[in-house]
């Protein structure tokens, strides 16, 4: 009796594919350990001083600069592994504060190259705000996301925050949150 449950357990475990295509397979979609996560939190600049339309870079207004302080205060459990602004007094004074609270240094990215490959080189894996404006914020996260999604912000809208992540695996999501 035995032999014939040998042989049967021998036919069934051969039958199955335990063999080195599926082991290979399963490793394929694994994901390596050293591998993080990235994730970008886009927020415009705050209030900005409207009196004089001929000032390209205006100040932030009180409105703005309480803004501030909320910013600061939504991101306190947030360690930030990087802030990035634009070199507009809106935006760079929008940034410190939050970068202050950090103890870290502002960036300036170059408007013109949103997402460019020295970018994405010195933010993989890392946590990152990005302060900018109405137009480029949702352009940046078009970008990122590889698909055209979201369209300019009205002039009016201080309060969005878009929450990208990217994901090891290649999956990029997105939150889009309004705070006022």
């Amino acid at each position: 009796m035995k032999p014939y449950f040998l042989i049967l357990s021998l036919l069934f475990f051969s039958s199955c594919n335990f063999g080195d295509e599926e082991t290979s397979e399963i490793m394929d979609n694994t994901v390596d350990p050293s591998e993080k996560i990235t994730t970008y939190y886009f927020i415009r600049h705050t209030e900005k001083d409207t009196t004089n339309a001929a000032n390209k870079d205006p100040e932030l207004t009180e409105a703005g600069i309480k803004r501030t302080k909320n910013w600061v205060n939504t991101f306190k459990d947030i360690d930030f592994d990087l802030i990035y602004s634009s070199d507009y007094k809106r935006t760079l004074n929008t940034a410190k504060p939050i970068a202050e609270s950090k103890n870290i240094d502002v960036k300036f990215y170059d408007t013109q190259k949103l997402n460019d490959r020295d970018f994405q080189k010195q933010t993989k894996n890392k946590t990152v705000l990005v302060v900018g404006h109405s137009n480029l914020n949702p352009e940046w996260v078009n970008y990122i996301l590889g698909k055209k999604k979201y369209q300019q912000l009205d002039e009016s809208v201080y309060g969005s925050l878009f929450i990208v992540t990217i994901h090891p695996n290649g999956e990029r999501t997105v939150q889009v949150l309004y705070i006022d």
